[in-house]
């Protein structure tokens, strides 16, 4: 199988590539082995069942993913220049998977929101707490914009939902439709959900 130190990063690797290709509930525990180039019985060593393993599939994206929503909306750029740095890096990420092999995959978040959460609740309770650190990220650049009067919101906290709920929304359209063009209206949907008050 390797050396044991990376058979859990193997199967971790696998698994998001085919969840994010063709969904996690057709998915067997022998087709993830087969594509990691490990053993079943690693699998079980490192995950005690297919669920726990999507669950460290998804803290392993978040993880990054957080770095990365971090790095955008910190710094001392104006608020909603960070804000729109976010989308355009969103846009660019989707585009960039686009052309390594073809397809808009979609948020894996999304994708997993959409076909799990009435499934299994461990998995939707770390889906929503993952959707709940996305709006608190957004909502402190909201309120910063709010106050210093670049926006007219009056509830900072919905204000944010709704961002990241048009953020998702594009991307499952860019998924659906194979298309990053239906990223391009985010910046001028979250303005009108913002209230922004210069041109």
């Amino acid at each position: 199988m390797g050396r044991t130190s990376d058979a859990r990063q193997k199967i971790l690797g696998a698994a998001r590539s085919l969840i994010e290709g063709r969904g996690y509930s057709a998915l067997g525990v022998a087709e993830i082995c087969k594509a990691a180039g490990v053993p079943k019985g690693s699998f079980y060593y490192f995950f005690e069942s297919k669920e726990a393993l999507a669950l460290a599939v998804v803290d392993e994206h978040w993880a990054v993913q957080r770095r990365d929503w971090e790095g955008a909306l910190g710094g001392d750029a104006a608020p909603l220049q960070r804000l729109r740095g976010l989308l355009e890096q969103t846009e660019a990420g989707q585009r960039a998977v686009q052309d390594d092999c073809g397809t808009v995959s979609g948020c894996l978040f999304g994708n997993l929101t959409l076909e799990l959460s009435n499934q299994t609740e461990p998995v939707r309770g770390r889906l929503q707490e993952i959707f709940d650190a996305q709006v608190d990220m957004v909502e402190a650049v909201v309120a910063e914009a709010r106050d210093s009067g670049e926006v007219t919101v009056g509830d900072t906290r919905e204000a944010a939902r709704a961002v990241v709920a048009q953020i998702e929304g594009q991307v499952m359209f860019a998924k659906l439709y194979n298309s990053t063009r239906h990223l391009s209206p985010l910046w001028d949907n979250c303005r009108a959900l913002l209230g922004v008050t210069a041109s």
